[in-house]
């Protein structure tokens, strides 16, 4: 069974940065893609970044273009996710997201076959 934990939440202030960690372990896991999502408060989740692990192709959502990073270490099995000028809008619980394939689309939540518990980010202004 594939296990992804995520790491690296907490409460921060508008302006301020975090990463985000998320370590994949499972005796035959082999990703094709890794993803973060967000679902703030009354909303539904939505796509924010992710990463195709062999070539290291990622996609972004406009909303976060030029203020996260996703990146990957392989060594480690393990996804980050860089967020600078965080913003109030950026509050959510974030998760982590493993597909076994390589996928032409990112941004669909059904794409994806395992997740993480999630980990809450709160940005105050």
């Amino acid at each position: 069974q594939v296990q992804l934990v995520e790491s690296g939440g907490g409460s921060v202030q508008a302006g301020d940065s975090l990463r985000l960690s998320c370590a994949a372990s499972g005796r035959t896991f082999s990703a094709g893609t890794m993803g973060w999502f967000r679902q703030g408060p009354g909303k539904e989740r939505e796509f924010v970044a992710a990463i195709r692990w062999r070539t290291g192709n990622t996609g972004y959502a406009d909303s976060v273009k030029g203020r996260f990073t996703i990146s990957r270490d392989n060594a480690k099995n393990t996804v980050y996710l860089q967020m600078n000028s965080l913003k109030p809008e950026d509050t959510a619980v974030f998760y982590c997201a493993a597909a076994k394939t390589v996928l032409a689309n990112l941004y669909y939540t059904e794409s994806y076959d395992y997740w993480g518990q999630g980990t809450q980010v709160t940005v105050s202004s």
